[in-house]
């Protein structure tokens, strides 16, 4: 059953109601027994398997879509949501949100939905082993839904393909838990930064 949404872009919700939204891996019964002692199919999605019993619901995604923002309406998307979401919301002046690291070489991830920009976040390395991740940025209206998990789980994969070790963020204090689930570590101190109060964390791809 779950073998027609092998490579598709889903949104599933578990029975006790949590969201998935990724790229959906399907996984036979047979191998996830041998992989996870679960006689069941299942699906993976930015790394989690949700088995089809603890399934509430699977729909396909056709109009989202992750882009690695190479152009400049793809960019500008990027800093759309960042102003919506982020500079209007907390009363970030322009000159502090877009500082000196939203540069030429910075890489940003953008999901659309019906090629408007909905998520974001931005990429540049620390050193010749370290990618940052930061600027992770979902607009209201599609939180709770996975998105922010698939935009980190896609900055991720780019690092890696590009020869990164580790990716490192700064995240805030009471979002910690959201990134540890992700298999980051606390890696600093807490400091208070020009708006919120980050810890770093890091995590070895």
């Amino acid at each position: 059953m779950l073998e027609r949404y092998d490579g598709r872009m889903v949104r599933i919700r578990d029975r006790w109601g949590k969201s998935f939204t990724g790229r959906a891996e399907a996984l036979p019964a047979d191998y996830v027994m041998h992989e996870y002692g679960i006689d069941v199919e299942g699906v993976l999605v930015n790394g989690c398997l949700i088995c089809a019993d603890d399934m509430e619901s699977i729909e396909e995604m056709p109009a989202l879509a992750v882009l690695r923002a190479t152009e400049t309406w793809q960019r500008a998307g990027a800093y759309y949501v960042r102003v919506q979401a982020m500079a209007k919301k907390h009363h970030i002046p322009l000159r502090e949100e877009f500082d000196e690291h939203d540069g030429p070489d910075t890489k940003y991830i953008v999901v659309t939905d019906q090629d408007f920009p909905v998520a974001t976040a931005r990429m540049y390395p620390l050193d010749a082993g370290r990618m940052l991740i930061g600027r992770v940025v979902v607009l209201p209206e599609y939180r709770r839904q996975g998105i922010g998990t698939l935009v980190v789980r896609e900055c991720e994969a780019w690092a890696e393909e590009l020869g990164y070790v580790k990716t490192v963020l700064d995240s805030r204090d009471n979002k910690t838990g959201f990134y540890e689930l992700m298999g980051y570590e606390i890696c600093g101190e807490a400091a208070d930064g020009e708006t919120f109060r980050c810890i770093r964390m890091e995590k070895e791809l």
